[in-house]
């Protein structure tokens, strides 16, 4: 069923209430990266355009549920939020204050102070829901989150939608899983198989090659019989990792293994490194990051792709000398031609931390909730609003 989105409804007089996730990285009461502050500008400017009253929702960290904890207060991100907005953003310690007159913005502090919100609450939802006459749901990095202000409220609003954020981040997913121009590639990166194992086997079904890197790669050499020293590696899921190589080969996928490795004794910034070949690395090493002619391999291969989904890097990135691999393929990926949809934190950080982000099809906002589309999974987010209709 299609699912109401905020810009096809008339919200002249009314007030808005907009779960945003504005849960933002910070350090002793200062934000480091705003990145989601700024992806939430457009949904309430227009809402504002409107002539709504905007009434703001967010969670900021895991404090304790139903307790006001300082570190975890929404000010810092009010008060950004004013500065980006030029206009005042009020924040509102408790529902009741949660109020805003056509053309204001008031943030409601942090909605896990709130008892009742990891829990779904009914009566905590429906008082969210209460808070204006449309509620809108626009976190996407919240939105396979079960809770009462990103399920409950949608099915307990009289009129409830997506908002714009939410809904480009759905179409960009669409175009890699539901009709993507072909061929179709994933790179899967990141430290263990166990949490993306569900993730490989279903992308299989629908790629046309898939590439993994980081700790995940070392669970695959290892399947493959080669040694891999010291690295970081997952022994009890070798026998899932020659499964899904044998599943790659029954549906002819593309499935390539690194075929030179970056080496050092330890994960550590300024380490002696070694390159050589899987066969031959030394066994008192780890493996750290991708060579050049596994790198020049991917090339190969990624430049027959037209749409490629990049979740997580191919080595230990943020660790110097261990992010060439990374580096390259970032810089591959935004010069090609294929649409790049990157989700996933580390990636993501990646691809900001080389200055790329411009360059790429779409940068994802939420780490668990990209995951959990590529996994097949429907987010409870996603079908409460197709429930409204």
């Amino acid at each position: 069923m299609p699912i109401k989105k905020m810009q096809d409804l008339d919200l002249t007089g009314k007030t808005v209430v907009i779960r945003e996730d504005l849960n933002v990285p910070m350090k002793e009461g200062v934000i480091t990266n705003d990145k989601r502050i700024r992806a939430s500008l457009p949904t309430i400017r227009t809402a504002l355009e409107k002539g709504a009253g905007v009434v703001l929702l967010s969670h900021l960290g895991r404090p304790t549920e139903g307790q006001y904890d300082e570190q975890f207060s929404l000010k810092p991100v009010a008060a950004r939020l004013s500065e980006l907005l030029e206009k005042p953003v009020r924040l509102a310690a408790t529902l009741e204050e949660a109020k805003a007159a056509p053309g204001e913005v008031t943030l409601l502090e942090n909605v896990r102070f709130l008892a009742g919100e990891k829990k779904n609450d009914s009566a905590l939802a429906a008082k969210l829901a209460g808070l204006g006459d449309v509620y809108v749901m626009d976190a996407f990095g919240a939105a396979h989150r079960a809770h009462a202000s990103t399920e409950g409220a949608v099915r307990a609003a009289g009129v409830a939608c997506a908002g714009p954020l939410l809904q480009a981040e759905l179409a960009a997913f669409a175009k890699v899983l539901d009709n993507p121009a072909r061929p179709l590639a994933a790179i899967i990166g990141g430290s263990k198989v166990s949490t993306k194992l569900a993730l490989l086997e279903n992308l299989l079904e629908k790629v046309d090659m898939l590439i993994v890197g980081g700790g995940i790669a070392n669970t695959f050499l290892a399947a493959a019989g080669y040694m891999v020293g010291k690295s970081l590696y997952e022994e009890e899921l070798v026998p899932d990792a020659k499964r899904i190589m044998e599943q790659a080969k029954t549906l002819n996928r593309d499935f390539p293994l690194p075929v030179d490795v970056v080496t050092a004794e330890e994960l550590a910034p300024g380490q002696k490194v070694t390159t050589s070949a899987v066969g031959d690395m030394p066994a008192d090493q780890m493996i750290l990051d991708i060579g050049r002619e596994t790198l020049q391999q991917y090339k190969k291969l990624l430049s027959k792709a037209a749409t490629v989904v990049w979740n997580g890097p191919v080595g230990a990135f943020e660790t110097d000398p261990f992010g060439q691999g990374t580096k390259d393929l970032a810089q591959y990926l935004a010069e090609s031609n294929a649409f790049v949809v990157v989700g996933g934190g580390d990636s993501v950080a990646a691809v900001e931390k080389y200055g790329l982000s411009e360059k790429m099809g779409y940068i994802s906002t939420g780490g668990g909730a990209s995951l959990e589309l590529l996994e097949g999974k429907v987010l409870p987010s996603v079908a409460a609003l197709e429930a409204k209709g």
